[in-house]
């Protein structure tokens, strides 16, 4: 099974460290109501940001976080915006963008921690994973996109193109 960050069943090693989050989130008083209702996107026009989540949540086979954190719960929003996989390598890819666009410690970790599988799956293609994750770094830092405010709820109904020209990030 591919270590997917962004699955309704990732390996037990992320589901543990996730499980470890929403209940240090929890009693920190940091746990937010659900944000993604996957049927209320589906009903929005093709195209729009929303229904492009939930497109992409269908593709991958995948469900939305709906509890802990409001950014881990808007994880699966970043994939939208920046167009990275749920790969290891769009995870990570992922993971450098907030980087970039807002420091955070636990993005460096999560970061460092999908390069080792990058590493042990994909040694002959290494060279070329550091460039797309350095050119993910600078679409981060370029961009006015903030992953600890943003509120993806009030563009959801907004064509894909459109919010990322509000978020400065470019194709």
């Amino acid at each position: 099974m591919q270590p997917d960050i962004a699955s309704s069943n990732p390996t037990p090693r992320i589901q543990q460290f996730l499980d470890i989050l929403d209940r240090v989130t929890e009693a920190r008083g940091k746990n937010v109501p659900q944000i993604v209702h996957v049927e209320k996107l589906r009903s929005l026009p093709a195209n729009s940001f929303g229904k492009t989540w939930v497109d992409f949540l269908d593709a991958h086979n995948l469900q939305p976080f709906t509890t802990g954190l409001r950014r881990k719960q808007l994880h699966d929003g970043v994939h939208i915006l920046t167009g990275y996989g749920a790969d290891p390598i769009g995870e990570a890819e992922v993971q450098a963008f907030l980087v970039g666009a807002k420091f955070g410690l636990f993005n460096l970790l999560l970061g460092i921690g999908l390069l080792k599988v990058i590493y042990q799956n994909l040694n002959s293609r290494q060279e070329f994973a550091w460039k797309r994750l350095w050119q993910a770094y600078q679409r981060g830092h370029h961009s006015n996109f903030d992953p600890d405010t943003w509120q993806p709820e009030l563009v959801w109904h907004l064509p894909l193109t459109q919010v990322q020209e509000i978020f400065s990030i470019n194709q």
